[in-house]
């Protein structure tokens, strides 16, 4: 079998070489600062834990302990106004698809977004929802590492320090028959949106430094063509994968490994048709891989098949192929299939994801990559107020593709989660434990002081203990 050569565009940018006390080299997973513009692209980046960026995390620190504890005083308010008013009615259920809506052909709303969907049900058929959201947490890290990364991820990274991953606010209008134009614009901010769509082995897009604060903006058409086609153009969420870039949209706080390593947003367009009840194809065509990247020229295309099996169980497949190097040859190409079944009662979702991907890599002797994920989230709902989750997971990554060292990957997530609804406000807190296990050449998690000045060791296993602190505010008019 041939050996993979990691692009060396690649391993100077995420992946900067360390040694450990045993004299072993490794490649240290880290975050880019990453800069619009062409040349800016393919210079060398910078670790976020460098000294030139003291000041930058100094600040950022700041303004997330503000952020933390506004979000705490906002909890604790939500939470005494509701003892106050009896009439309030929380909403029980989650929206069981993550990405995309089972039927999304009369209306462009992704099923993702739990808090539009409840402002939605609260009138029939509104044409206009508007709100937004703040997600905080903290993540103990009982390694605590020095460069306070959790390492290989794309979002909530940033670890034994208190942080604003997330704030957004949205407006959409639903397409229907008789107003068949849709749109949605949101606009996004935080740590997890400095990376989460960009690539490691392609440059930035140009613009992309304000392109990354663009949530789901588009325009849909319901096209009366048959049942209703439904034409969406623009930012709109990934039709892969189960989860959410945002949290609040999630049964977990923490995204797992497959979907950090797929894409949680496409740009581009796509069509979604519902040749009956029970059966909807979907089809798109999108800039790349990841929306933020700029590998290449041509762009790649999928679909996915949706069938509602019963009125408990659905099942979807996904497929993406497309180039995603400089070289676009078709034996190039990058092929991703994403396999999801679920099975929802009114207090118990159970859900199984398989995800497997392939590559050959344009570098000497052609070689092929291969990796694979599986998730199984378990979700039960005790009362209106209390629900818990358990996800276990796996991802391999046998040459190093996607995470930049060949390692597997076990982790399992427990999720305690308490809501807080009051009108059109919704408090949410989790808090959540979750233990990684990565075994491989150069795997592994940050642990304590550095090894060399600038360089942190690794070990094989880190847990995390979580508090995710998150206020939502949804409404229509």
């Amino acid at each position: 079998m041939k050996s993979l050569q990691i692009p060396a565009d690649f391993l100077s940018t995420w992946m900067p070489v360390f040694t450990d006390a045993s004299g072993l080299d490794f490649r240290q997973g880290t975050v880019s600062s990453f800069q619009a513009g062409a040349n800016a692209r393919r210079n060398s980046r910078q670790l976020l834990c460098s000294e030139s960026h003291t000041v930058e995390w100094s600040m950022v620190g700041r303004k997330s302990r503000f952020a933390v504890s506004a979000a705490m005083v906002m909890w604790s308010c939500a939470a005494y106004a509701r003892t106050q008013d009896p009439s309030s009615r929380p909403r029980e259920e989650r929206v069981a698809s993550r990405r995309q809506a089972e039927e999304l052909s009369s209306n462009p709303i992704p099923a993702n977004d739990t808090d539009a969907q409840a402002a939605q049900e609260q009138t029939p058929n509104p044409q206009w929802l508007y709100g937004g959201f703040l997600d905080s947490a903290y993540l103990l890290d009982f390694n605590h590492p020095a460069n306070d990364l959790f390492r290989s991820r794309g979002t909530a990274y940033k670890v034994d320090y208190p942080i604003l991953n997330m704030a957004a606010a949205y407006v959409r209008k639903t397409s229907s028959e008789s107003s068949r134009w849709g749109m949605e614009f949101t606009l996004q901010g935080g740590q997890d949106s400095r990376i989460f769509g960009f690539s490691a082995t392609a440059p930035n897009l140009a613009d992309s430094e304000w392109l990354r604060h663009l949530g789901p903006t588009d325009v849909s058409y319901l096209a009366p063509v048959g049942k209703g086609l439904t034409v969406q153009a623009g930012i709109f969420s990934s039709f892969i994968g189960y989860d959410s870039l945002y949290a609040k949209d999630n049964f977990n706080y923490t995204r797992p490994w497959g979907a950090d390593f797929t894409p949680y947003l496409m740009m581009g367009v796509n069509a979604s048709y519902p040749f009956t009840v029970k059966l909807t194809g979907t089809v798109f065509l999108v800039n790349g891989y990841w929306h933020l990247a700029d590998a290449n020229n041509v762009p790649s295309s999928g679909g996915q098949i949706a069938y509602k099996v019963t009125d408990h169980t659905t099942m979807k497949e996904t497929i993406l192929f497309g180039p995603h190097q400089s070289d676009t040859g078709f034996e190039f190409w990058r092929f991703l299939s994403d396999s999801i079944a679920e099975w929802k009662t009114d207090r118990i979702t159970t859900a199984f994801e398989y995800q497997v991907g392939t590559e050959k890599v344009a570098t000497p002797g052609d070689p092929s990559a291969l990796w694979m994920s599986a998730q199984l989230p378990m979700h039960w709902v005790f009362n209106k107020n209390w629900s818990a989750t358990l996800r276990p997971e796996v991802y391999w990554d046998r040459d190093g593709r996607l995470t930049g060292f060949p390692q597997t990957v076990k982790a399992n997530t427990t999720t305690l989660e308490y809501r807080v609804p009051y009108r059109q406000a919704t408090a949410i807190v989790r808090l959540e434990h979750r233990i990684d296990d990565s075994r491989g050449r150069a795997g592994g998690f940050f642990r304590g002081g550095e090894v060399a000045p600038g360089i942190v060791g690794l070990t094989p296993t880190q847990n995390l203990l979580i508090l995710g602190v998150i206020v939502t505010f949804d409404s229509h008019f």
